[in-house]
């Protein structure tokens, strides 16, 4: 199950991630993140209670990634050592921007 708490202001959109971000709730995350980048400058992903991020939960943070190098910057926040250790295992800790 993963919980996403949306938060947009003056150009600037935070989501809050909850739970696992796997297989099943990838679409759900997808379609969150799709509906937020419209018209936004600054995305933060902020991972303090994200509990397990898969390859499907990557590739999300991939295409998002991809599309604010075109529109502004975005960054992950608040990542834990569970989290942070598949972002270093899969080379994401190199091509993302961690706070």
């Amino acid at each position: 199950m993963l919980t996403i708490n949306k938060k947009t202001e003056n150009g600037k959109a935070v989501l809050a991630l909850e739970g696992r971000l796997d297989t099943v709730t990838a679409p759900e995350f997808d379609s969150a993140v799709r509906a937020v980048l419209p018209g936004i400058t600054e995305l933060c992903l902020d991972c303090k209670k994200l509990e397990y991020i898969s390859s499907a939960g990557l590739r999300v943070l991939l295409t998002a990634q991809k599309k604010m190098n075109t529109q502004g910057k975005m960054k992950v926040c608040n990542v834990n050592e569970t989290v942070m250790e598949i972002f270093e295992v899969t080379g994401f800790s190199d091509i993302l921007t961690i706070e």
